[in-house]
């Protein structure tokens, strides 16, 4: 495998990792322009341009979006996160020029037709429905809302209905002009793709456009608030979501923290699906899993339980916490880093993967740090290391709860965090 880096003069990043064995490519853009980019008055507009990047351009219309990249095979999607946007396509080797001229054009060449704007509007609006009458997504909002109150970190990617019912077409104009400039987009591919191939297309693609200021101020500080939000309604379950502050994703504690998270709740040999799935049998889904963001990060445990069983499970989850920091096993810790590490290995047998990857890798580091050093952090967490992060997690750190369904039996924040320091 062959990493290779160029970056045009506008600031421009280009990443290639050219995989000999492989007929097919992922490509992709990702642009630093997330939920996080938005000011209130714009909470949604990120994700509605995702949209309006497929219903048409001065060159091509909607329908031939779509079958530029279908008809060789392919395929095209994209998608939003709170810190930025990606549009990528999947096809094979001689297609890779159409596939990056294809992504080109719907970035820099959008139209925006207020016609279009109030189709995509309706479908829009029905994904807010869609996720809202699905408790196990709409859960994760509210807890990352009352982690991040009032700030853009902790407003939802989809926005409000409000906020999307009132988009036009300026709105979206003035939000490519004030956060898609060429210095902050990073393209990647992994494949069978040419290095030089792709930067002579992207420097004629992209090498005209001019660098963007966007200040100082990108985006605001996170500040960890924490607190409870439960919202009681006559479903089958009650949705649980219990939320801890962690470290930011250059933190070194990063590598000790998803290690943490792979123990307590990670797979069917974790602590909490043993002792609450398994043993005793109060729910069917229970996770932990830990994200990470610029400047904060969050652990975050998950399960779905009948209402006369939430009271039960949210103590036990509290109890297996203060337990793991008491002992923790040298055995729990070297599997964690075993499924770590075959997570990371596994994953890059894709080129789609590993596109990703990369351009996460380079929009963090700035640099593509290599697969060694990545498990050599795995690897350098010890024991010792989790067991302290336990006590932390344990201890005084943010902490946000998140309740949907029958939950009115549900033990509160302030009667968990008490549990935790008894």
């Amino acid at each position: 495998m062959t990493i290779e880096l160029h970056t045009l003069s506008n600031g421009f990043r280009i990443v290639t990792e050219h995989m000999p064995t492989l007929k097919s490519a992922s490509i992709g853009i990702w642009v630093d322009a997330g939920g996080r980019h938005e000011r209130l008055e714009q909470n949604g507009i990120a994700h509605f341009l995702e949209h309006m990047a497929f219903k048409g351009t001065k060159t091509r219309s909607a329908l031939q979006i779509a079958e530029s990249i279908e008809d060789v095979g392919g395929y095209i999607n994209a998608y939003t996160s709170r810190e930025a946007t990606a549009y990528y396509v999947r096809l094979l080797e001689d297609d890779v020029p159409l596939g990056l001229d294809v992504i080109a054009d719907i970035l820099m060449n959008s139209i925006f037709s207020p016609e279009d704007v109030e189709i995509e509007r309706g479908v829009i609006l029905q994904e807010i429905g869609m996720t809202i009458d699905t408790p196990d997504e709409m859960v994760f909002d509210w807890l990352q809302e009352v982690s991040y109150p009032d700030q853009a970190l902790g407003r939802t990617i989809l926005g409000p209905t409000e906020r999307v019912s009132a988009f036009k077409q300026d709105d979206l104009k003035q939000f490519v002009a004030e956060h898609y400039g060429p210095n902050q987009m990073i393209l990647a591919a992994a494949g069978a793709v040419d290095h030089e191939k792709i930067v002579a297309q992207a420097e004629a693609l992209f090498g005209h456009l001019p660098a963007l200021d966007r200040g100082p101020n990108l985006i605001q500080p996170a500040k960890f608030g924490g607190g409870e939000i439960r919202n009681i309604k006559d479903l089958e379950q009650v949705h649980f979501a219990l939320g801890l502050e962690g470290p930011d994703y250059r933190d070194p504690m990063i590598y000790t923290a998803q290690i943490y998270s792979s123990v307590m709740g990670g797979g069917v040999s974790s602590r909490l699906f043993q002792e609450i799935r398994e043993n005793r049998g109060l729910c069917y889904s229970i996770f932990a899993q830990t994200g990470a963001y610029e400047d904060t990060g969050m652990t975050t445990i998950y399960a779905g339980t009948s209402a006369e069983q939430i009271a039960e499970l949210s103590n036990i989850t509290i109890d297996e916490m203060k337990r793991a920091a008491d002992d923790m096993t040298a055995a729990e810790v070297a599997r964690a880093r075993a499924q770590m590490k075959a997570g990371l290995l596994m994953g890059l047998e894709s080129p789609s993967n590993r596109a990703e990857r990369l351009a996460r890798l380079l929009s963090i580091w700035d640099r593509i740090p290599t697969l060694d050093e990545t498990i050599a952090h795995i690897d350098a967490v010890t024991t010792g290391d989790v067991k302290a992060f336990a006590e932390k997690m344990a201890g005084d750190t943010g902490t946000g709860l998140a309740l949907y369904g029958p939950a009115k039996a549900a033990p509160t924040l302030d009667a968990l965090k008490e549990r935790l320091a008894a």
